[in-house]
């Protein structure tokens, strides 16, 4: 698999992108478990708060996946969505 560093005319097939509304220092638990699945992060965003729309309106993803649905329905009429749902707003905590 090819890298940047190594091969300057290296594209990657996907870009993956985390926004998320968390901010320090819940960030190093998103960072550690992509870190331990092996999964390559190209781009974080740690918002804090700030409504996600807006950095996806800059981003422009060809696809965004969020465990809430209120965050889905600000960004459907831009870009296609989809929801997972996991995690404590949806009841579910483990696999």
């Amino acid at each position: 698999m090819g890298e940047k560093k190594t091969d300057p005319d290296y594209s990657p097939r996907v870009r993956i992108a985390i926004v998320t509304a968390r901010n320090a220092p819940a960030h190093e638990r998103v960072v550690t478990t992509l870190r331990a699945a092996g999964i390559r992060v190209d781009d974080a965003f740690f918002l804090g708060g700030i409504e996600k729309a807006r950095v996806l309106k800059v981003f422009r993803p060809h696809i965004f996946i969020d465990d809430q649905v209120g965050h889905i329905e600000g960004v459907s009429g831009y870009y296609p969505t989809a929801h997972v749902p996991f995690g404590a707003i949806n009841g579910v905590t483990s696999a």
